[in-house]
């Protein structure tokens, strides 16, 4: 485990000490869950999108065939 240093506004400072007291825990256990949390959803969100990517293209409609006209897509 690695020690890093941050630097926050006393303002700041003073939210997340009450808030992990609130949670009956340390600054450093809090801020750790968090980024663990968002390094998770950023990994998720990748993984998510070279999964779509990865797709072959689907043709909308066959070859030789025609895109509806907009006046007929939007027809009341």
């Amino acid at each position: 485990m690695k020690n890093v240093t941050i630097s926050l506004d006393d303002e700041v400072a003073q939210w997340v000490r009450v808030w992990a007291a609130k949670q009956n825990t340390s600054i450093s256990q809090l801020l750790g869950v968090l980024l663990r949390r968002r390094m998770q959803e950023e990994n998720g969100y990748q993984a998510a999108m070279q999964q779509f990517l990865a797709r072959a293209p689907k043709a909308l409609k066959s070859k030789g065939e025609r895109y509806p006209s907009r006046e007929s897509l939007y027809e009341r």
